[in-house]
């Protein structure tokens, strides 16, 4: 066989493949086949592995014979065949993504009661998929260092000496596995869910990124604070979505004992009434305490959807409440009280009565 005819016939073998690859592609993106919902994500997820897995069997089904390359032939051999295992882990991984896509898509958009549901297959769900993906690239990895004859010399001695390496990979990654199992934990006993509103270290703030080691939890002012997930295995915090992410928020006042507690608490109804961020069930205004400086402490209570926007309500019925006080009601603002004939002025005013 000639030159020029060996490398026709490898152009050929891998355009043919390219081409394949291409047609799936355009089915896919069709306007008929899109319209199906795994179609989308298994054309974008999916094109760069099956291009490089078809280059990669294209070249390898075309490979020229041994009288033309030499003595390269089995070194590219073997090349084409690490990128066969590369590409066809790559490419199982994200078909599986691909799948998942869907379902996670279906439940980001679930709200209402069903939300907490859908939130916690979601959670589990991503850290199944990056669990599965992870096992399928360390069998990959293992696949191609046994395809050189050096590391199957060595994998014999190191079956003889699993025990022993086992204690020490053990110990080594000892805080790895702890996280892993921490995640996994925290996934599948619902402590933990994607979009969770937490407290952690007095930071508030939502479950942006549950993974195996770390989470990632986007704070009120867009910081990201980042920790183990050992840290929630071993340590308390404030989950406010645990059942419903419902919430309750409360607005504390110090007015004067003049104030009218019903006249405010009627006003505080009609506010609520009015208000697109009342979820319209609970509500109520009470006097909760009297302070020592001689002013009574009002709370007032309403319940919203949601953490976000119990605290804007929080704000919006603190500043109505101020404003309606300041407006209708200025003798009742907060004021201190001094005794200006001083603290023996009450006795000698006795004496004087009696005498």
């Amino acid at each position: 066989m000639s030159t020029v005819t060996a490398l026709a016939i490898l152009l050929g073998s891998v355009l043919l493949g390219l081409l394949v690859v291409e047609i799936l592609r355009r089915v896919l993106t069709s306007r008929p086949v899109s319209r199906r919902p795994l179609a989308p994500p298994i054309a974008r997820r999916c094109g760069k592995p099956a291009f490089v897995l078809a280059f990669a069997t294209g070249a390898t089904a075309g490979l020229p014979p041994r009288e033309v390359l030499g003595r390269f032939t089995a070194d590219i051999r073997h090349a084409l065949s690490l990128i066969v295992i590369a590409s066809v882990t790559w490419l199982l991984i994200q078909a599986a993504y691909a799948a998942t896509d869907v379902a996670l898509d279906h439940l980001t958009k679930i709200e209402g009661d069903r939300n907490v549901r859908a939130r916690r297959v979601r959670t589990q769900v991503m850290l199944l998929r990056r669990s599965s993906a992870a096992i399928v690239a360390i069998i990959a990895a293992s696949s191609m260092l046994f395809t050189f004859p050096a590391v199957r010399a060595v994998g014999a001695g190191l079956l003889a000496s699993a025990g022993i390496a086992g204690i020490v990979a053990g110990i080594a990654a000892q805080s790895t596995l702890s996280n892993v199992f921490a995640g996994l934990q925290l996934a599948f006993s619902d402590a933990l869910r994607i979009d969770d509103v937490i407290v952690v270290k007095g930071e508030w703030g939502r479950i942006e990124e549950l993974t195996l080691t770390y989470v990632v939890m986007r704070l009120w002012d867009e910081r990201r604070l980042v920790l183990p997930v050992s840290y929630f295995a071993q340590n308390s915090f404030e989950n406010w979505t645990r059942h419903t992410a419902r919430v309750i928020g409360t607005v504390l006042l110090h007015v004067d004992w003049n104030v009218p507690v019903e006249e405010l608490r009627t006003e505080l109804y009609r506010f609520l009434r009015e208000h697109p961020l009342w979820d319209q069930k609970d509500w109520v205004l009470q006097v909760t305490d009297v302070t020592p400086n001689g002013l009574v402490q009002l709370r007032a209570l309403m319940s919203a959807h949601d953490s976000a926007s119990a605290f804007d309500l929080r704000c919006d019925v603190r500043e109505h409440l101020v404003a309606y006080i300041r407006e209708n009601h200025p003798s009742t603002l907060p004021r201190l009280r001094t005794d200006m004939d001083g603290p023996n002025a009450w006795s000698e005013n006795r004496s004087e009565n009696r005498a």
